[in-house]
Formats: C-alpha cells, sequence, structure tokens
C-alpha cells in the first residue's frame, strides 16, 4: 500500500509540475504582466476565452497522464475508460459507473484532492487575472 501511496503522490507531483508549466506559458503569451489599458469590451473577452481555453488544456493534459497510468497498469478495461474514469474523477462529478481494479482504488482519492487544487489554483489565477484586466478601469471609476 506504501508504494502505491508513493506511486500517487508521484502523480500528484507530476499534476502540480504541468500546472505551473502550462500557466508560466500562459502567463508568456497573453498580456498579463500589467493592466491592460483601454482594452475594450470585446478583447477583454477574447482574452478571457482564450485564457479560459488554455487552462481548460492543461487540465486536459493532467487528466490524461493520470488515464494514461491507469491504462498502463490496467486498472481500468481500455483507455476510453481510464480517460472517462480520470476526468470523471479529477472533476470529482464521481458517477461511479466505473471504478478501478482492487490495489488502486486509492489513486482515484488522490487524484480527486489533487484536481480539487488544480481547479483551486486555476481559479485564483483566473481571478488574478481578470484583477488586471479591470484594475485600470476601476481605478479610474473612484
Amino acid at each position: 500500500m506504501l508504494a502505491k501511496l508513493a506511486i500517487a503522490f508521484l502523480l500528484l507531483a507530476l499534476t502540480v509540475l504541468i500546472h505551473a508549466a502550462g500557466l508560466a506559458m500562459v502567463m508568456r503569451r497573453l498580456p498579463m504582466g500589467r493592466g491592460v489599458p483601454g482594452l475594450g469590451f470585446f478583447a477583454s473577452v477574447w482574452l478571457l476565452i482564450r485564457l479560459a481555453a488554455w487552462v481548460v488544456v492543461i487540465h486536459i493534459i493532467e487528466i490524461t497522464g493520470w488515464a494514461m497510468f491507469y491504462w498502463w497498469k490496467q486498472c481500468l478495461p481500455d483507455l476510453e475508460s481510464a480517460l472517462y474514469f480520470s476526468v470523471v474523477t479529477y472533476t470529482t462529478v464521481g458517477y461511479g459507473d466505473l471504478t478501478l481494479v482492487k490495489g488502486w482504488r486509492l489513486l482515484g482519492g488522490i487524484e480527486a484532492l489533487t484536481g480539487i487544487l488544480m481547479c483551486g489554483w486555476s481559479t485564483g489565477f483566473f481571478f488574478a487575472f481578470v484583477s488586471r484586466i479591470y484594475k485600470p478601469s476601476l481605478e479610474a471609476g473612484k
């Protein structure tokens, strides 16, 4: 059991690494380092759509990493099932129609906790980004 818990924490570490690298890439690609003065409504919305899309792609990569592990270790019958289980677990939807094979079930809970953390991190990142976009107009309205 300790070996499988160690594997779960390695997957958690990989997920955090992917998330940090992904958000760093987003910060380089989108104008985030400063308030974006004079950005109109539609330009702001387009920027937020791009940010949301990038963040979703980052989460999909992370989910796929967990699914590939489940598939590799034959924890689920096929790759499609592994991807489905992983997305349902990571997002904490938890339909319960698929479960990991006995001996690997602990990983599902660790993936769910990891998914909660990564979604929270993304939410904080998105909030900070929105704050930077609207900060100039909020300060002008004082």
